[in-house]
């Protein structure tokens, strides 16, 4: 792809001493704009700190003078969009966060258990991060008990992981977390699903071999084979606009299973088509009608 002549800007105050730029106002609305457009990510003003924190240091690393300069090269180069998109996507995560949601799966085990002996058991983290979320699935299902497993171990159960980020669907696949993570998974699933590295903890091969991880744009088209016995997309929606987040929940809905189970972060909940198609089974947890569960 070619570039335009990059234009002749003055250079910014500071730049001459290594500093990064400041970020004005119309930079950082033309910002928000290529996220709204690209991500559906809604940017308010209260962001433009964290915009101007994260994106400096992709200005230093291209050695451009002015956000100005780094907006005109990410709307040439797709590959420099996706990077901006990654490094405004926030991924906080840790294991077993809002373990509520996980109390509430042990009670499906059961009827997730026939259904990997017939129909198989497909499960969703939608807007996985590094992976600590899918990951705890993963452990809850198989429990804390080694024997017991291996219903899940050797059946049909499958966990897709995925997010905007290359680089988080990359550690999720890897299943490698620094050592002071450990302290988050309670000591019986620990003791049997991790091992220790010599620069931290991983996730057993095993368990590992459950999940496909895959990078997805959540309002790009979804090339899924069927639909998903429960669906996790916590602490995700909060990003987006009203109008955004009641597509995507229904787009949701309409992945799950009759009966299927949608979980959702604490501080999000359902509108539109989504509420009318669920019905509320605990916090921040639904069920999608026409099932027999």
């Amino acid at each position: 792809m070619s570039f335009h002549a990059p234009i002749d800007l003055p250079e910014p105050a500071g730049a001459a001493l290594g500093m990064p730029p400041q970020i004005t106002p119309a930079e950082f609305s033309a910002v928000a704009a290529i996220m709204q457009q690209r991500a559906r990510i809604h940017l308010p003003d209260t962001k433009m700190t964290l915009v101007y924190s994260r994106l400096s240091r992709r200005l230093r690393a291209h050695g451009l003078r002015s956000f100005s300069r780094y907006i005109e090269l990410v709307r040439q180069d797709p590959v420099e969009m996706a990077t901006m998109v990654e490094a405004l996507t926030t991924n906080h995560t840790h294991f077993f966060r809002e373990p509520h949601h996980f109390e509430h799966l042990k009670t499906v085990l059961p009827v997730l258990k026939d259904k990997a002996r017939s129909g198989g058991v497909r499960i969703w983290s939608a807007g996985c991060s590094s992976g600590e979320e899918v990951h705890t699935i993963a452990m809850t299902l198989l429990g804390t008990d080694a024997a017991s497993a291996r219903w899940a171990l050797n059946g049909d159960v499958r966990l897709l992981a995925t997010d905007i980020s290359s680089e988080v669907v990359g550690m999720a696949s890897r299943g490698h977390y620094a050592s002071d993570l450990l302290d988050q998974i309670p000591q019986p699933y620990a003791r049997l699903w991790t091992k220790p590295t010599t620069d931290g903890f991983e996730i057993l091969p095993e368990v590992r071999a459950m999940v496909t991880a895959k990078v997805l744009n959540l309002f790009d088209s979804w090339p899924l084979s069927r639909k998903f016995d429960l669906i996790f997309c916590r602490n995700v929606m909060i990003y987006f606009d009203s109008q955004a987040k009641e597509e995507l929940e229904a787009r949701l809905v309409d992945q799950l299973e009759p009966g299927g189970f949608l979980y959702i972060g604490h501080s999000e909940r359902l509108n539109g088509p989504a509420k009318d198609n669920t019905e509320p089974c605990g916090q921040t947890i639904y069920v999608k009608k026409g099932g027999h569960r």
